[in-house]
């Protein structure tokens, strides 16, 4: 009997359980989603993306103690900082590459820099998981800043992770909405179970590969547009629908067209996603803030429409984008954004697959030929 005689193909691994995890639960039923047994929606009322990158590598929440020294470490410049190579190497790159394309080659880039690179070791790995948590935010914003010819702002160790990336983008002390708007944005994005990315950097971790490595793997899947790029392609068309008077008739008409409409929809949940609420809220607030909300108002027409003739809800990506371009972020710095927030769930799983390891290693259902005769090329 056939390898896929015995296990029957499901396109996607859908519903495919391919290890146990102690680190998120989502119920797509009721909608919620948990993070080491906490809720998310009391994580992101209480706690802070910091806590949250604790809970997620620890398994449990930290002492008051503990909370200090691992703030202390994530916020440090020594552990925020780029290495003065890179930034000369950023310079070098032409000013048309993608934000995700400087992530990924940037990370990668980081390894050559880091004391513990080829040590695999949990007390290592925490510890490249500490500065890789760090120097994202800063790698992001250098790009966006040289890429705009303006000189790097340097990491402000007096202020939170979500904080300190606002800063670093505007050269200005960022608002307490706008500094909460990226907190709330870094917990709800941390992690999502064993989604394309995460699945990625356990695949590569189960090779056992380092973290970087990993990450370079997680970033190379968020870049796609079903994945971490749905919500660039979301703002797209909010920015082709512009007034929300003209949403109703455009999403109408992109349904009857069979256009893929993203912001909808999800592998796992059946009723809407559990982060969408937190983040249209925020970005409603923003847009009252920067004085205009008509990219809520279309969002929330589209929402309508879509969850009323195809029966799909709000993803995470629907309202994400509005809040970022909100404050004045490119499109195209989205999905970085993300993936500064998903490198806490990405190193948790590494942590966890590394502590458990077995080599991943799936089958095919083929479907080619296996019995062709090799015919010399003279004779062709």
């Amino acid at each position: 009997m056939s390898a896929a005689a015995a296990n029957p193909t499901k396109p996607g691994l859908e519903d495919v359980v391919v290890s146990p995890s102690e680190i998120c639960f989502i119920d797509g039923h009721k909608g919620r989603l948990v993070y080491r047994g906490f809720d998310v929606d009391g994580l992101v009322a209480q706690s802070t993306f910091e806590e949250v990158t604790y809970l997620l590598w620890y398994g449990r929440l930290p002492t008051r103690k503990e909370m200090d020294a691992h703030v202390k470490a994530l916020s440090s410049t020594a552990n925020r900082k780029l290495p003065p190579k890179l930034l000369a190497m950023l310079r070098l790159f032409p000013k048309k590459t993608t934000p995700m394309e400087i992530l990924r080659t940037g990370v990668s880039a980081l390894s050559a820099f880091d004391p513990d690179a080829e040590d695999n070791s949990r007390e290592a790995t925490l510890r490249k998981s500490i500065r890789l948590t760090a120097q994202m935010p800063t790698l992001v914003a250098a790009w966006d800043r040289i890429r705009s010819g303006k000189a790097p702002v340097g990491p402000n160790p007096r202020l939170s992770l979500a904080g300190n990336f606002v800063y670093m983008m505007s050269g200005r002390k960022p608002t307490p909405l706008a500094t909460k708007t990226f907190d709330v944005a870094l917990i709800l994005h941390a992690d999502h179970e064993f989604n394309a990315s995460t699945f990625a950097a356990r695949v590569t971790a189960a090779t056992l590969s380092d973290l970087h490595a990993a990450v370079v793997s997680g970033i190379g899947a968020l870049k796609g547009p079903l994945h971490g790029g749905a919500n660039e392609q979301v703002m797209l068309m909010v920015e082709k629908i512009k007034d929300p008077g003209k949403a109703d008739r455009w999403i109408r008409q992109a349904l009857a067209d069979k256009a893929r409409i993203m912001g909808f929809g999800h592998r796992v949940y059946r009723v809407e996603d559990p982060r969408a609420k937190h983040l249209k809220r925020l970005a409603l607030e923003l847009g009252r803030q920067a004085g205009s909300t008509a990219a809520v108002e279309i969002l929330d027409i589209m929402a309508r429409v879509v969850s009323a003739e195809k029966h799909l809800f709000p993803n995470v990506d629907l309202y994400s984008g509005a809040a970022y371009a909100s404050m004045g972020i490119s499109t195209d710095e989205f999905t970085p954004i993300f993936a500064m927030s998903r490198v806490a769930g990405w190193a948790a799983h590494v942590l966890e697959q590394h502590g458990n390891n077995r080599l991943i290693r799936p089958r095919s259902d083929y479907t080619g030929l296996t019995d062709e005769k090799y015919v010399p090329l003279a004779q062709r």
